[in-house]
């Protein structure tokens, strides 16, 4: 199966029953692409390219240790998770109500591979170097504390390891822009300071290598490698 039609799987998962989360980030539900098209100015295809991108380091056949934080419901990753028998994974975070969402996700797949843990970011319960892929989907502009979410991340991948993801950057869409600085900041759904492309290029290119950030609309997807030298 490739990832593409891993991806599309995301979509068959909602059913007829997703929540708005669940929609939106699917691009399957009235509301959802809605949203989608109002404030990411995302069609069904930037969609996909977006979440395709954001996972692209995270091999075919991978079979050694990820995690993935935030996990959130589980919804773009529980179909990819399910095409890799082999690897350990550990889904971490900060929400219960998201967590137990994926967890029921997994269940409903039939993954028994993945060990769910409740935690910060910011202080992650893992001895250092203990990941090959550290995964992060749309959680970066939420993190209260970007800083020490960047420094966890970083301590808990292998030298050698793949950082992936996506988050909200600033600069990318004038319209996703306003949104987020008139109705999502507000509201306490992101939080500032935001990445532009070239800080976060900046940012990544001093621990990291073969640093690869593409830009879909407001959304930076990246992808990296940690030094073997790093410390």
């Amino acid at each position: 199966m490739t990832r593409k039609e891993q991806i599309r799987n995301a979509y068959k998962l909602t059913g007829g029953h997703a929540n708005f989360y669940d929609g939106m980030m699917t691009y399957s539900t009235l509301a959802g692409k809605a949203i989608c098209r109002l404030v990411w100015n995302m069609n069904r295809e930037k969609n996909l390219r977006y979440i395709e991108q954001a996972l692209s380091g995270i091999p075919e056949d991978f079979s050694g240790k990820l995690l993935e934080v935030p996990v959130g419901t589980g919804v773009l990753t529980m179909p990819v998770y399910q095409t890799m028998p082999d690897a350990d994974i550990t889904c971490l975070d900060y929400s219960a109500d998201m967590m137990n969402a994926a967890k029921q996700k997994a269940d409903y797949a039939g993954i028994r591979n993945i060990t769910f843990r409740q935690g910060d970011v910011g202080a992650l319960p893992f001895e250092d170097s203990r990941f090959d892929v550290v995964l992060s989907l749309n959680g970066f502009h939420a993190f209260p504390d970007k800083e020490a979410a960047y420094r966890e991340t970083f301590r808990v991948l292998k030298p050698g390891g793949t950082f992936c993801g996506c988050f909200y950057i600033k600069g990318g869409c004038r319209r996703t822009d306003w949104f987020i600085r008139h109705l999502y900041v507000p509201k306490g759904f992101f939080t500032p300071p935001f990445e532009t492309e070239e800080s976060l290029r900046k940012r990544l290119s001093e621990l990291y290598e073969d640093v690869q950030v593409n830009m879909v609309e407001g959304i930076g997807c990246f992808r990296c490698r940690k030094k073997q030298t790093g410390k």
